[in-house]
């Protein structure tokens, strides 16, 4: 139930993350990547790793953004 619930905490962060593409809202990314590591905490709870990798990987994607934006681009 937990990996689930990790899932829908990841998919929630990457659907909030689609607009941040645009430039000018990478700050955005500050507030979804916690969103995402919250989800990868609640994965590690669990007993599968899928929903975990995933929020991880949302994350890895909201940090290169931040990235490559120098932070706010």
């Amino acid at each position: 139930m937990l990996n689930i619930l990790s899932g829908l905490i990841g998919l929630l962060a990457l659907l909030l993350m689609l607009p941040t593409i645009i430039p000018f809202l990478g700050w955005a990314n500050w507030l979804i990547v916690p969103i995402a590591l919250f989800g990868a905490l609640v994965g590690v709870v669990s007993s599968r790793n899928g929903g975990r990798n995933f929020c991880l990987i949302v994350a890895a994607l909201g940090i290169f953004r931040l990235f490559i934006g120098g932070g706010f681009i």
